[in-house]
């Protein structure tokens, strides 16, 4: 962590020695995570770990004070993992103080926000970057620093949003997997504005309920949590790059009976200074390096069938299109790819899930992605989670072939308390 942060968080801890209630809960987890083949980016000096253990904690403190009228939420997050260095690490997932009144609420410190609607991709959720270390579907976020403000009206919700700092990306490292063929040198990462790690960014989104309708709008301006790569003076290391963008984005789900519709949609904007540098670069272009303004977008529907062939089980049938106007797969994941999934709620004692989805490129036949995603409980406190992912893609100039040996089942028991 960053030492302003962790400045942040002590002042921030220094204020709850009068609190009035206090609770904590969280888990403990073990992890293990098996990969079917041998990395492909094995070299003498380093090889890809096919197996990893891993141990994980995230506890929740929680001050109320004042009757409820002001909460102080402290979230670390920890991991060891037993083969990558990089994969080993720590976060303050959350680190906040709330306020609220009859019509407005506001959060200061560390926190974090999620927009979106959408089952096989997360288009308009920005605050947060990504903690990519912990899996590669993106899910998993870093605590960002924030300032929150919500007005709450008859004619929505209006939420603004001041974000002083960044935090960079989480990549494996040279014995972890989903690395490229470079190591990714994140201590020299580069920024398009000067204050760098410092520039303060800026968000607002507004959402409203309209009978089966829940829409939301929002606007980003600052730096792009998705770095674009450059190789260092001796092409032996990839190089992150920050740029600064505008982003503007729109989410619908509506409820409709049985039918679940939803949309995600955005349109990214790069100012002109930024792509007249990548393109002074020559040989690569600034569409090379994916600096060039674009929109994508996320849509489909889940339809579930409830008690089918006289069961008690809810099942889910999802259907899904992502699609973005930079038609490059060797940039944007989702450029012209379908989803297909089913969901199955079994509705037992033990609250057991099971999803199972294949995404498959429709401008690459052999590019395809196969997901699975099982959790139940063991008792009042243990859950037993499996998952599964499986990459193929034979076209080298897919962003997918460089994790194509990368498949692998992970099985963790989390202990809730």
């Amino acid at each position: 962590m960053n030492k302003k942060y962790l400045m942040m968080s002590a002042l921030l801890a220094a204020n709850v020695a009068h609190a009035a209630e206090f609770e904590i809960s969280g888990y403990v987890g073990l992890e293990w995570r098996e990969h079917f083949e041998k990395g492909q980016f094995n070299t003498a000096s380093s090889e890809q770990a096919d197996r990893q253990i891993g141990l994980t904690a995230e506890p929740e403190m929680v001050w109320s004070l004042a009757e409820g009228e002001h909460t102080i939420v402290f979230k670390p997050y920890g991991r060891i993992d037993s083969a990558d260095e990089e994969r080993t690490h720590m976060d303050i997932r959350e680190l906040s103080w709330m306020s609220y009144g009859d019509d407005w609420e506001i959060t200061a410190g560390i926190s974090k926000v999620y927009w979106g609607v959408t089952e096989s991709q997360h288009l308009v959720d920005i605050v947060n970057q990504t903690d990519f270390v912990e899996a590669p579907d993106g899910e998993d976020k870093l605590g960002q620093p924030m300032i929150k403000l919500t007005a709450i009206r008859d004619w929505g919700t209006v939420t603004g949003f001041i974000l002083p700092g960044f935090r960079e990306r989480t990549f494996p490292g040279e014995d972890g997997r989903f690395r490229a063929s470079l190591p990714i040198d994140s201590n020299t990462a580069q920024y398009q504005a000067a204050e760098e790690d410092a520039h303060v960014d800026y968000a607002l989104r507004w959402n409203h309920t309209i009978d089966d309708y829940d829409l939301g709008v929002s606007w980003f301006n600052g730096t792009s949590r998705d770095p674009i790569f450059t190789l260092n003076n001796t092409f032996t290391e990839a190089v992150p790059y920050y740029a600064q963008i505008n982003q503007v984005a729109f989410d619908l789900q509506a409820t409709l009976d049985s039918w679940l519709w939803k949309l995600e949609a955005i349109y990214r904007s790069y100012d002109d200074s930024v792509k007249s540098q990548f393109d002074d670069l020559g040989a690569l272009t600034q569409t090379d390096f994916g600096i060039t303004d674009y929109s994508a977008a996320t849509g489909g529907f889940e339809y579930t069938f409830y008690g089918p062939f006289e069961t008690v089980w809810d099942w889910g049938v999802l259907a899904e299109y992502q699609y973005d106007s930079r038609q490059d797969a060797s940039i944007a994941n989702g450029q012209n790819d379908i989803f297909l999934g089913s969901r199955l709620a079994f509705n037992d004692a033990a609250s057991s899930e099971l999803l199972a989805g294949i995404s498959q490129d429709l401008d690459h036949a052999n590019t395809q992605s196969l997901v699975l995603e099982y959790a139940t409980r063991v008792g009042a406190g243990l859950t037993v989670n499996v998952d599964a992912f499986i990459l193929m893609s034979d076209d080298v100039e897919n962003i997918s072939h460089t994790f194509k040996r990368d498949d692998y089942v992970l099985v963790s028991l989390n202990y809730y308390y």
